[in-house]
């Protein structure tokens, strides 16, 4: 669950600063990404996630949202041709997103230390998970 991977941006700084190495672990860097990642969807978009997992695969960051369809998106879906509604909500949750991308790419760039490159989006409309990967400049260094 969410809840037990969450670490505020505040916590995550107060333990770098503390740190002769100032890097986080992996586990922490994972959390405090997964806490921002909530908060920028929450208040930023309005989105509520039944569970949010980031893993990292050297120098590329998965966030994986799983049940993040609205009622609005899941009436769109079958409303319209099923083609044609996989389609828009794709399309918004796309613009959406890279609409906030530089809050996004700022907050992995706080916890990792490392910017990011690209962003890759894709949703299953059908499950409502949702997949974000960002490619980074480098493979984050952990302590």
């Amino acid at each position: 669950m969410v809840e037990t991977r969450r670490l505020t941006m505040v916590e995550a700084r107060r333990l770098r600063s503390e740190r002769p190495s100032k890097a986080l672990t992996q586990v922490e860097c994972e959390a405090a990404i997964c806490d921002g990642t909530i908060r920028f969807q929450d208040e930023y978009l309005g989105w509520r996630s039944e569970q949010l997992h980031v893993h990292f695969l050297k120098d590329l960051l998965l966030i994986r949202i799983r049940g993040a369809l609205t009622l609005a998106e899941r009436q769109l879906g079958k409303s319209s041709s099923p083609e044609t509604g996989r389609d828009l909500i794709k399309q918004t949750r796309k613009q959406l997103l890279e609409l906030g991308r530089p809050m996004l790419e700022s907050l992995i760039h706080e916890a990792t230390g490392v910017k990011t490159l690209s962003m890759h989006h894709d949703i299953s409309t059908v499950t409502g998970e949702e997949v974000v990967m960002f490619s980074l400049a480098a493979t984050p260094r952990f302590q």
